[in-house]
């Protein structure tokens, strides 16, 4: 039943629907750039309504890959980039694991304390993401106290190791390359939530590309499938 209330009043088949909103999100493509490749399969869709199945389904990928993640080991990588929202510069916390799984990502107006202690509280929701045993850092001073915090409220271990060691963090730094890619080829987000839907859909797609599902994605093929699985609809 969530499945089918997924689709429900769309004008287009479901797969059409993941097909586009899947190449978004894992291709350098606009939705100009679909417009014109539906047009080759005799759809005629609007930018704007492919715009909206991403910020609708986006997040719903996101929710589904997350159930068939591997357990990430307990050496955490984190670090933050930039990305530009509506023509501000707004912060996207990100983490990966020593083996450069995906552990989660965070999108911040602010960097400070405040943002860093949401951000982890938000990686350690996950049940695939191990507690970490070492957090290898940059130099912003507000990870030692977000840390700190967290021991006294009891959220994090308190044995942890902090390492603050910026070339220990070139796995994640190069993890970062992928999505701000993806997104200089948008031409800007227009706002903080819709920033959110499409980061979250562009990172499950990433998560996938690492092989990081139990199932293993050995192929496009095989992404798809998993994907029609998800949303109820194999065959």
């Amino acid at each position: 039943m969530e499945n089918q209330n997924l689709f429900k009043w769309k004008h287009y088949q479901p797969d059409i629907i993941l097909l586009t909103v899947r190449w978004y999100l894992r291709y350098n493509l606009s939705f100009r750039d679909l417009v014109e490749m539906m047009e080759e399969r005799g759809l005629s869709i609007a930018h704007t309504t492919i715009m909206r199945w991403v910020h609708q389904y986006g997040p719903e990928l996101d929710k589904r890959v997350r159930r068939h993640l591997k357990q990430t080991n307990d050496s955490w990588r984190v670090d933050e980039t930039y990305i530009k929202v509506k023509g501000q510069w707004m912060y996207l916390y990100r983490a990966v694991d020593s083996e450069g799984n995906m552990i989660d990502f965070y999108l911040s107006e602010s960097r400070n304390k405040q943002a860093a202690k949401r951000f982890f509280k938000k990686a350690l929701a996950f049940s695939y993401v191990s507690k970490p045993r070492v957090i290898t850092v940059d130099k912003n001073p507000a990870y030692p106290v977000a840390i700190q915090e967290l021991k006294e409220e009891k959220q994090m271990p308190e044995g942890i190791q902090l390492r603050q060691v910026r070339y220990l963090n070139n796995i994640v730094e190069q993890d970062h390359r992928f999505i701000k890619k993806h997104v200089r080829s948008m031409l800007g987000l227009k706002s903080f939530r819709t920033a959110t839907y499409i980061l979250s859909g562009i990172e499950a797609m990433h998560m996938m590309k690492k092989k990081q599902i139990h199932q293993g994605v050995k192929s496009a093929q095989n992404q798809k499938e998993f994907i029609h699985q998800w949303f109820g609809l194999a065959s």
